[in-house]
């Protein structure tokens, strides 16, 4: 999605580098729908769970494992798991995205939307921030004014590339105007660039807002408290939420800052941690029988995906890339990578990506969607046909984890099996990062690792990605039609023709592989013997999650 500073490429950049130091690198098919066993096929079966056990009341404090320390916690910057997963729990957005991936009202209590290029945004009374101050629509203004200004530079400008203006029209009463009709826009206020602030703290706080003296002041259930840099960073609950039913079960919730995977296994095992997200997939036998606690799984809308970066070698031809897709042996990189844990992608977002969408049009349009079974002979041939034997594709991987280097080694197996000659170019963290936002630094490299994982209910927040000249389209690929289903899908609120639209260009993508989808895995995360309450789901990046957490019983 175009060129600006904010939401693919670095939700790229950081995900794959927090991935990569967290072991588990990190959006249809593949999650599959919750309460069931997956995992056919693939080494293990795995159980979804909507919620762990409720709690049996309060607790004085629980401590949870980040694994890498937010470089801040403005919500402008927010774009990544560590800051994300304290932040959901602080500040709230105009409109809340749920555990089943449904949205409700939030700071919000009610959205019109008059005319195609209208949203109008009625503000929740009773509503005030930590330091006690009342939520207004002055405040709603300036925070979400921010994702417009270009001295911010926040990393969501991307949604708010169509807006001309967000105006206080009342005094709860908040109004955006679009230059071109966008249907995403509303979705994407149930996420970060829907986060509301105080405008007074912004303003007085200015360019140390967020950082670890300052902190934010916003109005969830929880306030910042302090943040001791290199070590931990704590909240305490806010006495004055406007919710009863997300009040905080607990008084106060430690962060602690364990980059080390096995640090933070260990921590768990012992009890000096309650629990975390992100369990490394190396661990999850042994947290499965662990004494220690439980480790649950839930819905996501993440998918692991090659990146086609160079269209200019052999890559470039579609035949090539499907056959590299049907050389690659999925089920055994989800063996070996994930332990089992996962399902083969038969597209780039997950099935629950069409949560929002009618039932009866998504299952038949979905229906006709280019398959790629493994086939490693036929796939040679369909090679053979293009005339790229023996040409050099370059893969870069970085090598931080035992999940990367299974994906990279399989990758590299698949175009040796094809007929291309595989050169794995292992870069540093950081060059690796610079792949997400730098061109220059993607040039001579054909293929790269991102874990894609959508922050609302709907397609588009994938394949609006893949647009002519959107920011997050490294390999610069086009198609006029891929464009024009991408404008029919966000230029349209019916659900159907949105729908319609979005499973069109899909079915594009599907065709043409400008990225290559691997596979898609649950959340995950464990959950020590003291606590429960929490509900398994990709949405705890922006939902207080925390909040639910109580004693066990």
């Amino acid at each position: 999605m175009s060129t600006r500073t904010g939401t693919r490429p670095l939700r790229r950049t950081l995900l794959a580098l927090s991935a990569f130091t967290a072991l588990t690198l990190a959006a249809c098919s593949g999650t599959a729908h919750p309460g069931g066993s997956h995992g056919a096929g693939t080494g293990a079966a795995y159980h979804l769970t909507d919620r762990t056990p409720a709690s049996a009341g309060d607790l004085s404090s629980f401590t949870w494992s980040l694994f890498a320390e937010p470089t801040s916690i403005d919500y402008a910057y927010s774009f990544d798991y560590p800051p994300n997963t304290v932040l959901a729990n602080v500040c709230e957005s105009l409109l809340r995205w749920n555990p089943d991936l449904t949205t409700s009202p939030g700071l919000a209590s009610a959205v019109t939307h008059p005319t195609p290029t209208t949203w109008v945004y009625t503000i929740r009374g009773g509503v005030r921030f930590h330091d006690g101050t009342p939520l207004t629509a002055d405040d709603v203004v300036a925070s979400l004014r921010r994702n417009l200004d270009p001295k911010v530079g926040s990393y969501w400008a991307y949604p708010y590339r169509n807006v001309k203006s967000v105006d206080r029209t009342g005094p709860m009463r908040v109004t955006v105007h679009l230059s071109t009709p966008d249907s995403t826009f509303n979705e994407y206020m149930a996420a970060s660039p829907g986060t509301v602030e105080s405008a007074a703290t912004l303003r007085e706080d200015g360019k140390d807002y967020g950082n670890p003296s300052k902190g934010v002041n916003c109005t969830g259930p929880f306030a910042f408290s302090s943040w001791t840099p290199g070590r931990s960073l704590v909240l305490k609950r806010f006495d004055g939420y406007w919710d009863p039913k997300l009040r905080a079960k607990s008084q106060q919730v430690k962060f602690v800052f364990l980059p080390d995977a096995s640090a933070r296994v260990n921590a768990f095992q012992t009890g000096e941690v309650d629990g975390g997200w992100m369990v490394p997939p190396n661990s999850y036998q042994q947290l499965a029988n662990s004494s220690a606690g439980t480790l649950y799984y839930g819905q996501n809308t993440t998918v692991a995906d090659e990146v086609v970066n160079n269209l200019k070698g052999p890559l470039g031809n579609a035949d090539v890339r499907r056959a590299l897709l049907m050389a690659t042996d999925r089920k055994g990189i989800i063996k070996a990578g994930v332990a089992g844990v996962g399902e083969v992608a038969d597209s780039l977002v997950t099935r629950n990506n069409w949560n929002a969408s009618p039932r009866g049009t998504v299952d038949s349009l979905l229906k006709s969607l280019a398959a790629y079974p493994y086939d490693p002979a036929k796939a040679k041939q369909l090679a053979a046909k293009a005339g790229v034997s023996g040409q050099k594709v370059v893969i870069a991987t970085s090598p931080l984890d035992s999940q990367t280097t299974i994906i990279t080694q399989a990758i590299a197996q698949a175009a040796t099996a094809i007929g291309l000659h595989p050169q794995i170019d292992t870069i540093s963290p950081d060059k690796y990062t610079a792949l997400f936002t730098d061109p220059a630094a993607r040039k001579g490299i054909d293929l790269f690792l991102t874990f894609w994982y959508t922050s609302v209910t709907d397609p588009m927040d994938m394949y609006g990605s893949l647009r002519t000249g959107a920011f997050s389209n490294y390999g610069n690929w086009s198609n006029p039609q891929f464009d024009a289903a991408v404008d029919r899908a966000i230029g349209t609120t019916d659900p159907v023709a949105h729908a319609t639209a979005a499973a069109k260009a899909q079915q594009i993508a599907l065709d043409q592989l400008p990225w290559l989808p691997l596979y898609t895995d649950p959340v995950n995360v464990f959950l020590g013997k003291r606590i429960t309450g929490v509900r398994p789901s990709i949405d705890y990046l922006y939902y207080p999650w925390a909040a639910e957490i109580g004693a066990r019983r």
